[in-house]
């Protein structure tokens, strides 16, 4: 289960701090139709949290991290763009391509070898702008990889799936400190969350045996479960394990693992509802995404 972030994710953030502007690319589909509110008059103050998904990685119009980037194809500029719609913008971007959701998961990789450029709980969420009326945070396949990565290098003890069971707890228990930093931070702001989806059925994993993906799957499925027991109050769940959709092949970059523009796309348009109504879905409690490989 190696890491599948390419070459050039590291290479965006080395250059974060210089840089200041985005790539371009010419096959960028259409953006989510408008529709809902956009935030009141006093306009939207809008502050991302995550990994690769944020810079776009993958897309046709790939972000540097911390920069503009008003042509973005990523989800995060998406919104952006689709928000602006109805009224201001001001977008606080703090995404690091790489990055997991803790310490623990860090402490996690470093059993085969893996650092990684950072985390959310203590370098990204502590910089929560007070004033944000929206926040986002996606998290958890970097973290599910490394997982698997401890089990496939059979360093995980002699239960594996007590093994899975006790990272994914205690990455819950961190997910939860994430919400709460960002509530204390920012007590106004709605908070919303995607869930993660079935990552043995992405591309990038085709060619592991069926074992392997089932293992996977009970990971990468049981941190979904766990976002999704997350929802209450303010806080929003977006369902895009359950959507058949983010696993069809025209959803993933060439890399299998990164979305494309469509994938991106398909990722505004299922938070962007949570975003600006009051009240949003509960996830399903079940589907077949959950449920492609035999279980481990």
């Amino acid at each position: 289960m190696r890491s599948t972030e390419p070459i050039r994710v590291a290479i965006l953030v080395i250059l974060a701090s210089t840089a200041a502007a985005c790539s371009n690319g010419s096959d960028s589909p259409t953006s989510p139709s408008p529709g809902g509110g956009g935030g009141g008059s006093a306009g939207v103050v809008y502050t991302a949290f995550g990994a690769s998904d944020t810079a776009g990685v993958g897309s046709s119009v790939e972000c540097f991290p911390f920069s503009p980037c008003p042509n973005g194809m990523g989800w995060v500029q998406l919104l952006e763009r689709r928000l602006r719609e109805t009224g201001p913008v001001t977008l606080y971007n703090r995404g690091v391509p790489g990055a997991v959701l803790s310490p623990t998961i860090e402490e996690v990789g470093r059993r085969v070898g893996r650092t990684f450029p950072g985390n959310i709980l203590t370098n990204q969420s502590p910089f929560t702008r007070p004033e944000s009326t929206v926040v986002t945070v996606f998290a958890g396949p970097n973290d599910a990889n490394a997982v698997g990565q401890v089990i496939e290098a059979q360093l995980a003890g002699d239960d594996p799936r007590g093994f899975i069971d006790q990272q994914v707890r205690l990455w819950a228990d961190d997910y939860a400190a994430v919400l709460r930093q960002i509530r204390q931070l920012a007590p106004g702001a709605r908070i919303v969350v995607l869930n993660l989806p079935n990552l043995a059925a992405m591309p990038y994993f085709a060619p592991r045996s069926t074992f392997q993906k089932s293992i996977m799957q009970r990971i990468a499925v049981s941190m979904s479960d766990h976002v999704n027991a997350l929802r209450a109050g303010t806080v929003s769940v977006v369902d895009i394990m359950c959507d058949p959709r983010v696993l069809e092949p025209s959803s993933f970059s060439g890399d299998g693992y990164h979305p494309s523009d469509r994938g991106y796309a398909l990722m505004a348009e299922l938070a962007y509802p949570a975003m600006v109504n009051a009240s949003h879905p509960a996830p399903a409690a079940d589907c077949g995404q959950k449920h492609l490989f035999p279980p481990y």
